[in-house]
Formats: structure tokens, sequence, C-alpha cells
């Protein structure tokens, strides 16, 4: 598995569980705070596509996630 697709994998899952976190009509509701997650991932994420600077990459990198050899282009 890629640096990249993890990135996805671990943005998607923290989305999901923000949400659930922070959806009144959520079964594991805690505060409307936890959607403040969402935007914070969201934001990560968008800037990522226009910088190309993730801190999860990062993190990644160093625990030795390969790389992705295949481009789209």
């Amino acid at each position: 598995m890629t640096i990249e697709r993890m990135i996805r994998i671990f943005a998607g899952a923290f989305i999901l569980l923000s949400l659930a976190l922070g959806v009144e009509g959520s079964p594991l509701f805690v505060s409307k705070w936890a959607l403040a997650f969402t935007a914070f991932v969201g934001l990560n994420l968008f800037q990522f596509g226009f910088t190309n600077v993730c801190p999860l990459g990062f993190i990644l990198k160093k625990l030795g996630v390969p790389e992705s050899k295949v481009s789209c282009s």
C-alpha cells in the first residue's frame, strides 16, 4: 500500500468518525465540536491538492511506507 492511498484511507476514516461523533442523530454523538475535526481534515486535503504537502505523508514516509511509482499522466 502506498503513501497516497493510505492518506485517502486515513482521511476517509477520520471524516466518517468525526461525523459519527458530531451529528446529533448518531448513536455515537459526543459534541457538535467534533465536526470541527471534519473541517480540519477537509481543509488539509484541500491544501494538499494544491501544494502536495501533507503532514501525514511525512509521517508515513518516516515509517517506511513506499511512495507510488505509478502516475496518471
